[in-house]
């Protein structure tokens, strides 16, 4: 069980009997009445969001959740092949448990893949990863990192916004949390 003092960004809770995952939290301690905590949850399985009220002190349970490290092999149809890399085994997840990874993920790569109740739920890649620019207009002279920006197609298949002076072939570091250009890759 946690409390609501073990709260944080990232930690798996059980509410109701579902798996969440706290997106938000907010500490309130009006002037009247007890203190309580405003979260915004994200559900494990189906991906909705909620946004319940805990008093504090209440507990929450902990879920089922366990996180394998798998390497990702290739897609097939509307499914992701992964492979455990302890047990050498393959496991098909669908398109809609690995969600917005599915932009950053290239072939051979580590990822952390969440498990509740033993079945695959979700994909959780490395913060930053390096990427190949695919598609993009090409650079200008005279344009400048504090400039605007432009889309550009990763060789994932993925569209971010980079700075003007980014051109095809560039190797960029992305964050995979928010979709962001970070920098050139080294």
């Amino acid at each position: 069980m946690y409390q609501t003092s073990e709260f944080r960004k990232g930690l798996k809770i059980e509410v109701d009997g579902k798996p969440y995952v706290i997106v938000d939290f907010l500490h309130v301690k009006p002037g009247k009445g007890g203190a309580f905590i405003r979260t915004k949850l994200k559900n494990l399985l189906t991906g909705q969001v909620i946004e319940p009220t805990f008093r504090s002190g209440e507990k929450v349970g902990k879920p089922d959740v366990e996180e394998k490290e798998m390497q990702y092999l290739y897609k097939e149809g509307d499914h992701y092949c992964f492979m455990d890399n302890s047990t050498y085994e393959q496991v098909e997840i669908p398109e809609s448990a690995v969600g917005d990874a599915k932009g950053f993920m290239l072939e051979n790569v580590d990822v952390q893949v969440l498990c509740y109740n033993q079945q695959p739920v979700g994909v959780v890649l490395p913060f930053f990863v390096e990427l190949a620019v695919a598609e993009t207009e090409p650079g200008v002279k005279g344009d400048t990192a504090s400039g605007g920006s432009k889309p550009a197609k990763l060789e994932t298949g993925a569209v971010i916004q980079v700075p003007l002076f980014i051109n095809e072939g560039d190797r960029l570091k992305v964050d995979t949390r928010t979709g962001d250009y970070i920098e050139r890759a080294k």
